[in-house]
């Protein structure tokens, strides 16, 4: 049985760079001014800390929800499985992730820190998909045909997760390319 067809797209370290600064300019001329970065864990650390950089914010902390496994599995319910360890009551808060790519993750990232009471909250991704649910306030790119992101922090999960689910399954990186190439 032939291995199922993903369409991916690799982003550099220059465009991630890139992008947050697209997203910096747009959050600073919107006018809001965030307090603290939340970045949502896993892949919401490195943006979230170039926009700390940005927009001059040194509160940053993070809470983690779950969504995806490697290789592009997705779980039924998006859940935050490591809560927030800095009190955001009163203050304007920033979320940030990596992409939006259902809007799940946002979804039940803005359910819990509301619950922290916080005086605001917006949120920022690099790359949003336009099937998402969840539109995010900041948006580094929009991205109109699917394909799975792949960023320099999660190369090599994403690929081990995907070599993983070839069948039948590769002895070695030539077993891997020659499953892939379009005669096979």
């Amino acid at each position: 049985m032939p291995a199922e067809e993903l369409h991916c797209e690799l982003i550099s370290w220059h465009r991630v760079h890139q992008l947050a600064g697209r997203l910096a300019f747009t959050i600073l001329d919107s006018g809001f001014q965030p307090e603290v970065i939340v970045g949502i864990a896993r892949g919401g650390y490195v943006p979230a800390r170039i926009l700390c950089d940005f927009l001059d914010v040194y509160a940053l902390t993070s809470i983690r929800v779950v969504h995806y496994a490697s290789g592009a599995r997705k779980k039924p319910q998006a859940e935050v499985t490591d809560s927030l360890c800095t009190d955001i009551t009163g203050k304007r808060v920033l979320i940030v992730d990596d992409v939006s790519d259902t809007g799940d993750t946002y979804t039940v990232a803005i359910s819990h820190l509301s619950g922290h009471d916080p005086l605001e909250i917006r949120t920022a991704v690099l790359l949003h998909k336009t099937t998402a649910s969840y539109q995010p306030d900041y948006i580094g790119r929009r991205v109109i045909k699917w394909r799975w992101m792949i960023y320099p922090w999660a190369l090599i999960e994403d690929v081990t997760g995907f070599i993983d689910r070839m069948e039948p399954r590769p002895r070695d990186a030539g077993e891997t390319v020659e499953q892939r190439s379009p005669s096979h």
